[in-house]
């Protein structure tokens, strides 16, 4: 088991948060915490890149869907950069990848 680490980036865009390790249901709250605590402003992109990330239970995918409120109620946009291909599988069978901004990396995802 990894443990969770969520390091916060900002760029010209918005705020990035790097996960690495495990998402799951004894950390996904931390998530949850970090993403209330960011200030977002209207047009920004809140980015979630995932590309360190090793695990994602029903619990994460809670925790990103509760980003995606969050990002919209502040009227900002939500991507996710590098999902991992078992968590993208998982995202297209539950047909979260039409509502999520999907990119391939960070860089992709932070470009104005």
């Amino acid at each position: 088991m990894s443990p969770l680490n969520i390091t916060p980036l900002d760029t010209a865009t918005g705020p990035v948060l790097e996960i690495i390790g495990e998402l799951d249901y004894s950390n996904a709250s931390e998530l949850r915490e970090r993403v209330a605590a960011l200030a977002l402003r209207p047009g920004q992109r809140l980015v979630v890149d995932l590309a360190g990330m090793e695990f994602c239970d029903s619990s994460g995918i809670t925790a990103l869907l509760a980003a995606r409120t969050r990002a919209h109620a502040a009227k900002a946009d939500i991507a996710l950069a590098a999902v991992p291909a078992h968590t993208l599988r998982v995202l297209r069978i539950v047909g979260l990848d039409q509502i999520f901004s999907l990119y391939p990396d960070r860089d992709t995802a932070t470009r104005p």
